[in-house]
């Protein structure tokens, strides 16, 4: 059955594991479900010979208001965002998979006045951030006293910049990094996308106030695992609202990004195209 809704028109920038994984959804069901790839766009474009039609490969990214979108989706780096998310928001709602470029204010700022201008959407993969829905009730209702994501695979699955780029392991588990997910996205940006959608899932803390913690363990060879913890206020007896889940995500060795991922990834995409075009940034 066809989707009900305003986007029509796909385009996808980014060509790594997961972008392949929507260009096959797309080429393959999107005219069921009323969805048309209308572009492919990658930083190196020799990735998409012979695997992309050449007439849906894009070479210039500043030229994708030719192919007239409805929706981009970025599944590439959160430079793209930083660079070109306003400007991408100009002809087009926005699903953006580097949750990650959000926690840059100057970022956030510019996607949220490029959407009110042009009167786009900027929707944010959810990733694997499990109950993500859930946090935002809870946290709207005013029940949300503190969030901590933890993250952990192999060290091999980690892309990591700056100081945290010269951190080793120094036994089995190790902690790189507890703080502030603010502080960790330009660091890792993308092994934090998971911890951004959780401080834009829970607006009353954000990226200041949740927590992330990103730990190497030696024995998650084919696995990420992603552990969110969420407490209440106190009530009268003194006790909190508690919540621990624990989430184990196959992976490929050194993969970035988790089997369980890239299927929701897909529902995202899904998800977005039968939501309204609401100015403003919405988690999907």
């Amino acid at each position: 059955m066809a989707l009900d809704r305003v986007l029509r028109k796909v385009g996808v920038v980014g060509y790594g594991r997961l972008g392949q994984s929507l260009v096959s959804h797309l080429l393959a069901q999107g005219s069921e479900l009323g969805l048309e790839l209308v572009f492919v766009w990658n930083r190196d474009p020799g990735r998409m010979t012979g695997r992309v039609p050449h007439s849906l490969q894009l070479h210039d990214l500043a030229a994708l208001e030719e192919r007239h979108p409805d929706l981009v989706v970025e599944v590439a780096h959160p430079q793209i965002i930083h660079e070109s998310g306003a400007q991408i928001l100009r002809h087009a709602n926005l699903l953006v998979g580097s949750a990650s470029a959000l926690a840059d204010q100057s970022t956030e700022q510019q996607l949220l006045e490029a959407s009110h201008h042009w009167g786009h959407a900027v929707f944010v993969a959810r990733g694997a951030l499990w109950g993500s829905e859930d946090i935002a009730r809870l946290d709207a209702a005013g029940g949300l006293q503190s969030l901590r994501v933890i993250m952990a695979t192999h060290p091999d699955g980690f892309r990591l910049q700056g100081p945290l780029a010269a951190a080793h392991s120094t036994g089995p588990r190790t902690v790189l990094y507890e703080g502030p997910v603010r502080g960790l996205c330009p660091y890792a940006p993308q092994n934090s996308n998971t911890m951004a959608a959780a401080a834009l899932a829970a607006p009353s803390l954000g990226f200041d106030n949740v927590i992330g913690v990103l730990v190497a363990d030696l024995s998650l060879t084919n696995m990420h695992v992603v552990d969110v913890e969420l407490r209440g206020p106190p009530s009268s007896t003194g006790r909190s609202f508690v919540v621990h889940t624990h989430r184990e995500n196959p992976a490929e060795p050194g993969a970035v990004t988790g089997s369980a991922t890239i299927t929701a990834f897909w529902r995202s995409l899904l998800g977005c195209c039968q939501l309204p075009s609401r100015p403003g940034i919405h988690l999907c």
